[in-house]
């Protein structure tokens, strides 16, 4: 048996609580470092054996009683006690609606798309007319590109 599966055992055959095995006892006896540790547990058991909880005080029960009776006895705290927490309950409910109102848009309600063949005569008017502003600076920038060369040689 190793020192670490005697850990285990220890505290229970210091109090006796289980029958030492045979292997337990022989490796109690071969290794000092295992029995020390049995042997210092057989003492804190003696310590707690010997210990005795103190008496609580003969007027600790009357004083206990008194301290209840005045707590009975306070006043209730009124109707704004009760209503206290559903209120906050309440306005955290409404809070939540509004700011999950407020946060979700219409965006995310996904659109119907035509979708059209591209190369179909009508498909590429459409496109044509989405980027027809596009279009139109691209032809300034070939005038540019015109008169840059034109300036470039003379």
């Amino acid at each position: 048996m190793k020192c670490n599966d005697m850990k285990e055992l220890l505290p229970e055959m210091a109090m006796g609580l289980s029958p030492a095995t045979v292997d337990a006892t022989q490796h109690v006896a071969s290794c000092a470092h295992c029995a020390a540790e049995l042997n210092e547990f057989r003492q804190t058991m003696a310590l707690l054996d010997e210990w005795q909880a103190p008496e609580p005080s003969p007027y600790f029960d009357t004083r206990l009683n008194a301290r209840l009776r005045e707590e009975m006895a306070k006043p209730a705290q009124g109707w704004l006690q009760w209503f206290r927490k559903p209120a906050l309950a309440l306005s955290l409910a409404v809070a939540m609606v509004a700011g999950i109102s407020l946060f979700r848009t219409g965006d995310d309600i996904p659109q119907p798309v035509a979708q059209i063949e591209p190369g179909t005569a009508v498909g590429d008017l459409q496109a044509l007319d989405k980027n027809n502003d596009l279009y139109s600076n691209f032809d300034l920038l070939d005038d540019l590109q015109v008169q840059q060369d034109v300036n470039a040689n003379p």
